[in-house]
């Protein structure tokens, strides 16, 4: 039961006179394009190279369409960035085709202490390496260049797909039902290269984000830090592994960064010079109280980097979108401006596999914005919140919190909320009669190992991904034959979770055994027999019985139809 790419849609009209072509691998067929649709050099082409667009780019590719991801810079950013990534943005690594590479990018998070000038434990964080919610460990820390090679190594197993580096885009130019990219570059040839989409992952000063207009929403959060990247010389163990220093004197950060590499951030202090701070000598000084310096550990890199918390108010406007850093910035205290980046991209390429191959109108994908916005305010808003807590420079306020967290002898998530899972509750999910979108709809579907015969493995891998009708009956017994051709024209399946213990003769097509216990009593918790998953892993809706599993299949062909 495993997931078939689609193959590839490549049409061109034998009188267009076209360039030659950007994915030679691919053979062309003869047949025109459908009526009213442009031929054009690519289905979508991804502006910026880092995980989010790679990622946007290699899941549009494994369904077959053409795909140009462009940077402006001829060799990835040699430097880590992103130290972290949570379980959810592993499970989309997974569906990208680099789950197995996973543990060679990073380890995990294991421990996360916030402690105070005194060195007292305010807070403590467990985060063991064993699977969570996603199927994956909820915390892993990583080193960034890793990642994105690795990335590019997927990419260039795909034949659909072609990485183009140095050549900035200069222009773009909507023409209603194709975009004119500009590429001035010599690796294209300079000439303009013609595609359906743009997807704009081209980090904070995007030039996609400026071309497509809508203004921004700043919160006017601004903090300077100093960022020291260190590798030590002999290999060591940092206890805690993770650790936040709520000093009013000198707020300060000390995480794992992955391979042996490990990230300190010295806030800038009010009235602070940020060129001496800026210093390596400075680094140095600030690394000493750590057992840090010249003659244990190499200083990789060192630099001032502001903190911000924005949103780009319009994410689509034509056939231009946003994605990741381009849509959205956040400070790092909560460890999700990757991860919100990589829910983007999640988001917003199975909505574009439907409208790239006609089975939803392009309207579809406007509920990116408004399923994916909502979730990340409140992530940036968090981020605010904890910073708030970690870079208190007031010295009696942050004796105050000292207090209160000190005093309060509770479930980390009562003094920091939980920040994962938020569910969807508008967009394509579905709702009430009413309007209202009732759990388990929107919420993030979890993931466990499940038994097929005598394989065992996590759900998506066993499975298959795409959209999934999970059920704890018999489906075919509701399901018409309507509702069956549709869910194969989505490239949806239908799965049956039988119980643990079930004997492995007993198991008939379509169906699974739920070894870890995870599927059918989240279906007995929300009292359903079955829910209908988007290819992103969140709940389109769910069924209270069998005649209600067609009921939910048909509401989601009317709102794709219709």
């Amino acid at each position: 039961m495993t997931a078939t790419p689609r193959p590839p849609r490549r049409t061109a009209p034998p009188e267009v006179t076209m360039r030659p072509s950007l994915f030679p691998g691919v053979p062309d067929d003869s047949a025109p394009p459908p009526a009213g649709r442009p031929q054009t050099d690519t289905d979508a082409v991804v502006v910026g190279c880092g995980p989010v667009g790679m990622t946007a780019a290699i899941l549009l590719a494994q369904c077959g369409w053409r795909v140009l991801a462009v940077d402006r810079y001829r060799e990835p950013y040699p430097f880590p960035r992103v130290v972290h990534f949570d379980g959810e943005t592993s499970r989309v690594f997974a569906a990208a085709g680099i789950g197995d590479a996973l543990p060679v990018i990073g380890d995990s998070a294991e421990e996360y202490e916030f402690r105070n000038a005194d060195g007292e434990v305010l807070l403590h964080y467990d985060a063991p390496n064993v699977p969570a919610e996603s199927g994956w460990p909820r915390s892993t820390m990583i080193h960034q260049p890793t990642l994105e090679a690795i990335l590019a190594e997927r990419a260039a197993r795909l034949d659909t797909l072609r990485v183009v580096r140095g050549d900035p885009v200069t222009g773009l130019t909507d023409h209603g039902d194709h975009v004119q990219v500009t590429v001035p570059g010599p690796v294209l040839g300079g000439a303009p290269v013609t595609t359906r989409w743009v997807i704009g992952c081209d980090g904070a000063n995007s030039f996609v984000r400026d071309h497509l207009g809508g203004g921004t929403t700043d919160l006017g959060y601004a903090g300077d830090w100093l960022l020291c990247d260190v590798v030590p010389k002999q290999p060591r163990t940092f206890r805690p592994k993770n650790l936040q220093i709520c000093d009013p004197a000198r707020p300060t950060t000390a995480v794992a960064g992955g391979h042996g590499h490990r990230r300190w951030e010295f806030m800038r202090m009010p009235g602070e010079d940020a060129q001496r701070l800026a210093e390596a000598e400075t680094a140095w000084r600030l690394l000493a109280p750590f057992d840090i310096d010249p003659a244990n550990a190499d200083l990789v890199r060192h630099m001032i980097y502001t903190f911000r918390a924005r949103w780009a108010d319009t994410w689509r406007a034509g056939r231009l979108l946003l994605a990741g850093d381009a849509a959205h910035l956040m400070p790092p205290f909560a460890g999700q401006g990757m991860c919100s980046g990589i829910r983007d991209a999640a988001n917003l390429a199975w909505k574009l596999d439907l409208v790239l191959g006609g089975r939803a109108p392009e309207r579809l994908l406007d509920t990116y914005q408004s399923e994916r916005l909502p979730h990340v305010q409140h992530m940036i808003k968090l981020s605010v919140a904890m910073g708030d807590v970690i870079a208190q420079t007031d010295p009696a306020k942050a004796a105050e919190r000292d207090a209160a967290m000190l005093a309060k002898d509770a479930d980390p998530d009562e003094l920091m909320p939980r920040m994962f899972f938020n569910p969807i509750d508008t967009g394509l999910v579905r709702a009430g009669p009413d309007g209202t979108v009732t759990a388990p709809a929107g919420a993030l579907m979890p993931q466990g190992r499940v038994a097929c015969g005598n394989a065992v493995d996590r759900f998506d891998d066993l499975v298959g991904r795409g959209f999934v009708l999970l059920t704890s009956v018999d489906p075919y017994t509701a399901l018409g034959s309507q509702d069956s051709a549709f869910l194969k024209l989505i490239g949806g399946r239908v799965v049956r979770m039988l119980p643990r213990g079930t004997s492995p003769e007993l198991i008939g097509p379509h169906a699974v055994v739920d070894t870890d216990g995870v599927y059918l009593p989240f279906l007995a918790a929300t009292g359903h027999v079955g829910v209908l998953v988007r290819p992103d892993f969140y709940v389109y809706g769910a069924a209270a019985d069998a005649p209600g599993l067609s009921d939910l299949v048909r509401d989601l062909r009317d709102r794709l139809s219709g």
